[in-house]
């Protein structure tokens, strides 16, 4: 008899999918079941709800996702919370493994005299937001003329673009009414994004940069003080061909000054954060001139500048969340693992556990890094046949009767084609791709049938 590997997996975003896909299509010795298990009603993850409404190009990612979906050789059980609905325990009992792929959705810290402050945010709790996710409040606190956005990476440009951008520009995308409503009486003026180390140096895509310079109205800024380059900034631009792009673009910029506009971008380099200034909610931003260290970093000059600002945004990083009963790294927000295999204290691989994606190496890399990430840990699941657990109830309807029991209301795929059309459908009079359903009671509904007023 060909034996059988049942698999669960925890999280439905690119990273669980692909682990999925790619297990799938390896050649082995059994036959496989997977059921893949999302917390949230609809799957995708990040993809869905990490990724501005106004980037269409990169959402095309779904339909790569959708079609291993659709293979019908994956189960959804959406709506379910792993250490609320099910348990590690409960794994054991119904499977042989299970991979986690639960991401990285939290802030990381960025610990400045502050922070704290009423008016400072965090990037990825406005991301969620914009995005329509279903456990986040309906309404954002839009009410400051200067805002300042700390880092240097895409998120920081998406958080400005979207701050920055006149809401009547998004209206084409598939921006939640609520958030479209909230960005529309925003009185923002300037947003003022920080970088610590150089123009050079940014984490950024060209694209990501060219499309600041394309908003309706809205004037991008940059000070000639950041652009005396160093020998290190001069030999990327002349090795690197996404680093001259950028130069390009920034040189374009820098001989063509963009003014007469109702609101500004500006980008400000060299800038270490020191303090948010103010008492009872945020009143400036205090930072330090930075200059190259002559080894790839930067260094403090003692030249401190302070902006007024009445909100600030920090976008430094996500940071992975802990999950019951699984050992977790609070320094670096991911499950310790070795290649993918989840290590306890004592750095010794825990059996059946396995890790992929942001919550295994960490928030860096693209949707490639997630391929491979995924095929590493897939490579050490098969391999690992040994340590699989002997699950008492392994039949595929098991699982199925535990939640009903539960009174756990799952979706499943066809909930979520359900939910999808309704979507479509909600967006086709207004000559939009979707309209995003956002209250989770009312996704819940559509997905398994129920009309919602």
């Amino acid at each position: 008899m060909t034996p059988k590997l049942r698999l669960a997996i925890v999280g439905a975003g690119p990273a669980g999918i692909y682990a999925a896909d790619i297990l799938l299509k390896t050649e082995r010795a059994f036959d496989v079941s997977i059921d893949l298990f999302e917390q949230l009603p609809a799957p995708y993850g990040l993809v869905r709800y990490g990724v501005a409404p106004d980037h269409p190009r990169i959402k095309g990612i779904i339909t790569a996702l959708r079609e291993v979906l659709d293979t019908g050789d994956i189960r959804l059980f959406g709506n379910v919370y792993f250490g609320r609905d099910i348990t590690l325990d409960d794994l054991k009992q119904h499977y042989n493994a299970v991979i986690f792929s639960t991401g990285a959705i939290r802030d990381a810290p960025l610990p400045i005299p502050g922070i704290d402050l009423p008016g400072s945010y965090g990037a990825a709790d406005f991301v969620s937001w914009y995005d329509g996710h279903p456990d986040f409040p309906r309404e954002w606190p839009l009410d400051a003329r200067e805002v300042a956005v700390i880092g240097n990476g895409n998120v920081a440009l998406d958080v400005a673009r979207i701050l920055a951008k006149h809401a009547d520009d998004l209206l084409p995308t598939e921006i939640p009414a609520n958030v479209y409503e909230g960005l529309k009486a925003s009185p923002v003026t300037d947003v003022h994004v920080f970088g610590r180390r150089g123009p050079m140096q940014v984490k950024f895509t060209p694209l990501e940069l060219r499309e600041l310079g394309e908003l309706n109205d809205v004037d991008m800024v940059v000070y000639e003080e950041d652009f005396d380059y160093d020998e290190a900034s001069k030999t990327a631009i002349e090795t690197n061909k996404q680093i001259l792009v950028i130069d390009r673009i920034f040189r374009k910029w820098r001989d063509e000054p963009q003014t007469g506009s109702s609101r500004r971008l500006h980008l400000h380099f060299f800038a270490g954060p020191v303090e948010v200034l103010g008492t009872d909610h945020v009143e400036g931003f205090r930072y330090e001139r930075t200059e190259p260290d002559g080894a790839g970093g930067v260094r403090g000059t003692g030249e401190f500048r302070e902006v007024p600002v009445q909100a600030l945004y920090r976008a430094v990083g996500y940071f992975g969340s802990p999950l019951d009963g699984i050992p977790f790294d609070d320094k670096r927000g991911v499950i310790p693992n070795r290649e993918g295999q989840v290590l306890d204290d004592q750095d010794r691989p825990v059996p059946g556990v396995y890790a992929t994606g942001w919550i295994k190496r960490g928030p860096v890399g693209l949707i490639g890094h997630t391929k491979s990430d995924a095929m590493e840990t897939i490579k050490h699941v098969i391999n690992g046949q040994a340590s699989w657990w002997s699950p008492a109830h392994p039949e595929e309807s098991a699982i199925v009767d535990l939640l009903a029991s539960r009174g756990v209301e799952f979706t499943n795929l066809d909930g979520w084609h359900n939910l999808d059309a309704h979507e479509l459908a909600l967006g086709a009079p207004q000559g939009r791709t979707r309209v995003k359903v956002v209250p989770r009671d009312e996704m819940v509904a559509v997905s398994n049938g129920r009309s919602v007023k």
